[in-house]
């Protein structure tokens, strides 16, 4: 099956663009970010703090059988309704540390939206870390689940 979410991780780079387009209006994506019980959905993992505003923060977190098996926090700085999240992300005991994460929501046509993430890391080795993660396969899975619990508000 196709991706639908690319990745382009260019050589000599520490960035990687994330671009995916949606049938769903920019409004209706953008929530799918701003809103905690749709954040829980779409990344199946816990929100337990949600503060989009600037200087607000974020802490997500994943529990299997009493352990913590994912936790990620981050700091936003900048939060434009249906425009744009610039933020940080960090997942904790992982060696990828601190990126820097742009947002960008664009409205296509009534009905359609893009995405766009241009992350940058702290070196391309950091970068490097990241892509040998199942990260193509887990955002991919993860926005087709967004395309699909969206779906349903419509």
């Amino acid at each position: 099956m196709e991706q639908k979410t690319k990745i382009i991780a260019e050589d000599g780079k520490q960035e990687l663009i994330i671009t995916r387009e949606f049938d769903l209006p920019v409004e209706l994506l953008f929530k799918a970010y701003d809103k905690a019980e749709l954040v829980e959905q779409w990344m199946g993992t816990k929100v337990l703090k949600l503060e989009n505003k600037k200087h607000g923060s974020y802490v997500y977190e994943t529990s299997h059988n009493g352990s913590v098996v994912f936790r990620a926090h981050g700091t936003i700085h900048e939060f434009v309704h249906n425009q744009k999240i610039i933020r940080t992300f960090e997942m904790e005991n992982m060696p990828i540390g601190a990126q820097l994460e742009f947002l960008e929501f664009e409205k296509l046509t009534a009905d359609t939206s893009k995405l766009t993430i241009q992350i940058i890391y702290r070196s391309e080795q950091h970068r490097a870390e990241q892509l040998k993660l199942p990260f193509s396969y887990g955002i991919n899975m993860a926005h087709n689940k967004l395309q699909g619990i969206l779906n349903e508000l419509k």
